[in-house]
């Protein structure tokens, strides 16, 4: 029997996300897993495990937003922007004042340019980032628009930062504290990150990998999986008849009786079942069925 779902999994210190879902594909015995939204070795908190078919939804996820709790040292820069990296400046971190750091965290917020770490996942002529700067050939990243909606300062402790990160997608927060470090004049590294955050998972709900193995190992594993349809909760929700069940699952489009805001919706079954991922196509008004689970 397959599994549908999510799993809200508290991604532990050290592993990476690749990693993770090697283990879980172990512990679950399915074939299909995945994961949302990359989390660093040295990060830990709210990764998202999708498990047979809601592997399908795992690009609609990719637009929900994302909280984080990050430390960053104030005073030095790294050349991976992180605690990981070899040391490449030294500022004075002394002369930062209250004034200046909220000045620096305002041109951070919003719609802003900004470009990926050296050592990141993002590819230049096909190949990651990282793999050229480790071979001692590394390619200047390219300016990405991102969206910061909100930095707050949480603790202040110089040369310490504790900062709430509301973000949207692509956003590296390795990136936001190399930048921030670059506007107060005195450098700057994340020293530790946590995922609070992502679209509707949370991490007071996350599950430890202990919890999830505990669980298959008793049969429990479906109970723990969130349903497939969680991952489009932050988009309009419509409820279809058996007539247009039937049509969706012949791949043919059909009219709703209200019109759903955007140009994607999530289309259940009255027994709340989630059926299908649901595409406007301007030109004739009808939903198109871009994923069917019917």
């Amino acid at each position: 029997m397959s599994l549908d779902g999510f799993l809200n999994l508290d991604k532990p210190l050290g592993m990476t996300s690749f990693g993770l879902v090697a283990q879980i594909r172990g512990i679950c015995r399915e074939r299909r897993v995945g994961h949302a939204g990359t989390l660093d070795p040295m990060a830990t908190g709210v990764l998202p495990i999708c498990l047979g078919r809601a592997t399908k939804l795992v690009e609609y996820l990719q637009d929900a937003p994302k909280t984080y709790i990050a430390e960053v040292q104030l005073g030095q820069a790294t050349d991976s922007y992180d605690a990981t990296g070899r040391i490449t400046y030294i500022g004075d971190h002394t002369r930062v004042t209250p004034g200046l750091l909220e000045e620096a965290l305002g041109a951070l917020q919003g719609s802003i340019d900004q470009k990926p770490p050296p050592y990141s996942a993002v590819k230049a002529n096909g190949k990651p980032l990282y793999r050229l700067a480790r071979a001692g050939a590394p390619v200047e990243p390219k300016v990405r628009r991102v969206q910061v909606y909100r930095l707050r300062i949480l603790d202040w402790q110089p040369p310490r930062l504790r900062l709430e990160i509301d973000c949207g997608k692509g956003t590296y927060i390795r990136s936001l504290a190399h930048d921030l470090g670059i506007r107060l004049g005195c450098g700057a590294y994340l020293h530790s990150l946590v995922r609070t955050r992502y679209g509707p998972f949370h991490l007071a709900q996350a599950l430890t990998l202990a919890q999830v193995a505990e669980a298959f190992q008793n049969n429990r594993g479906a109970s723990i999986l969130q349903p497939p349809g969680t991952a489009l909760s932050h988009w309009p929700a419509v409820v279809l008849n058996e007539d247009q069940q039937r049509l969706l699952s012949q791949g043919r489009p059909i009219p709703l009786d209200s019109q759903p805001t955007g140009m994607f919706c999530g289309a259940y079954s009255p027994q709340g079942m989630f059926v299908a991922v649901l595409r406007l196509d301007p030109a004739t008004g009808l939903w198109r069925p871009r994923k069917v689970f019917l």
